[in-house]
Order: C-alpha cells, then structure tokens, then sequence
C-alpha cells in the first residue's frame, strides 16, 4: 500500500518537474508580461472545463496580477450544464463570437490554458488573438496533445508564442502510477507555473525598475485602499472588476 508520504512526495516531483521543464519559457513568458504593463495594455487568459480554475487564478486575487481580463462564455463552465460546457468547447466558431466582444490587440498578451489542447475553442481562441497581433502562451501538455483526437485544422501549441507545458498525463489522473485513473493535477500543475511567472515577473519588474500591478488582500490592513487604486486604472477597460 502507498503512504501519504509517498503520494505526496509524486506530486511534489511532478511540480518540481514543470518547473526544471520550463524554466526559460516562464522567464520568456514573464517579459511579455512586463512588456504589457509598460504598454499599459491588459493579460487576457481564457480556458474552457476545468481549466476555467486556472482563469479564476489569474483573476482579482490576492497577490495576483490586476491587469487582467478573464476570457468567459458561462456555456463553457461545468457548473451551468456539464455535458453542454464539453460541447460547447469542441463547437467552432465560439472563439470568434467571444473575440467579437473583445480581443486582445498588438499591446496585449493572451494566456490560454488547455491540456489537453486539441478542442476547436482554445485552438480558435489563439488563433484569433495571433491574427490581432497579440502574442499567445498556451499552458498546456505536450503529450496530452500528442495523444487526443485532433478536433481543429491545428492545436493550441501550434498556434502559441509560447508553450508551458505541463507535462501532465494523456487522461489527466496521476494515481495510482501504474494505472492513473484519479487524483488529476492539471489544476495544480496550472495554478502553479502561474504563479512561477508572477514570482519571475515581480524579480524582474524589480530589476528594471516596473511596478507590477499587484492586488492584495481585503482581508489586511490597507488592502482595500490599495486596490481602489488599481479598481480606478482597470475597472473601465475590465467589465468583470465592476
């Protein structure tokens, strides 16, 4: 039977190699990150399922980057149809109506988070966003792609400036390693490479004298003082701070 120690020790390995994995893309990732805040423009991020936990990550949290804008369609959540969010993914031509709201121009950067990357929506999104200009990070995995059925002419690496990858499992499950079948990780591996690149971000803005926008708890003294601040510089260009 495997101890806690040791399942615990597997995830640890799987973060730790995201991290040696990927160590120049987050830098790389982190200066395209800098360069919109010098521009002064907006991080778009966007996924579809379950990867909409890693959108929410990025979004209005404590320690987290305020120059974003969270990229939603509600078809797309498990939690309002879970059988509809799976098709509405694989349906093309979405990204393009969600596009037609807003997109992401030459100044801007959109993240897309997708494992395994092959759906019409993530693929269609960056897609989009490229052919506006803007530069695209695809946090996604490698052999995941390799291994789903194929539902666009291309897939989400393929149309990315830069690739995370997460190296998660075709399947997502992790446990037990023989034969994975449960305890999936891509939301951890996801939420943590974000944060690699926040971390990398913050050093660099340090470095090249940047001020990273940075929201902090409500929770703490001053918290709500500093993010009024940063609520009056983006609410008017980020429809969901209001």
């Amino acid at each position: 039977m495997v101890s806690t120690t040791e399942r615990c020790a597997d995830v640890a390995e799987r973060l730790a190699e995201a991290e040696r994995g990927n160590a120049e893309q987050i830098r790389k990732s982190a200066e395209l990150i800098l360069g919109v805040i010098r521009a002064d423009a907006l991080v778009f991020t966007a996924g579809a399922g379950h990867s909409l936990a890693a959108v929410a990550e990025t979004f209005y949290r404590a320690g987290g980057l305020a120059c974003v804008y969270p990229v939603y369609h509600p078809e797309l959540l498990p939690l309002h149809g879970a059988q509809h969010s799976t098709k509405t993914e694989r349906r093309s031509g979405l990204a393009e109506e969600v596009l037609a709201e807003r997109a992401p121009g030459p100044d801007d950067l959109l993240v897309v988070f997708s494992t395994s990357g092959v759906n019409p929506y993530p693929v269609e999104l960056a897609a989009g966003a490229r052919k506006r200009g803007a530069s695209v990070i695809a946090v996604s995995s490698a052999a995941s792609v390799a291994a789903a059925p194929k539902r666009a002419a291309t897939t989400l690496i393929e149309e990315a400036s830069i690739v995370l990858d997460s190296h998660v499992r075709p399947g997502d499950s992790s446990y037990p390693p023989e034969a994975p079948r449960t305890a999936p990780l891509s939301t951890v591996i996801n939420a943590f490479l974000w944060n690699l690149v926040l971390a990398e971000v913050v050093d660099l803005g340090a470095a090249q004298g940047v001020d990273v926008p940075l929201w902090r708890s409500s929770n703490v003294d001053g918290g709500d003082e500093a993010n009024a601040a940063l609520l009056a510089k983006y609410g008017a260009r980020v429809p969901a701070l209001r």
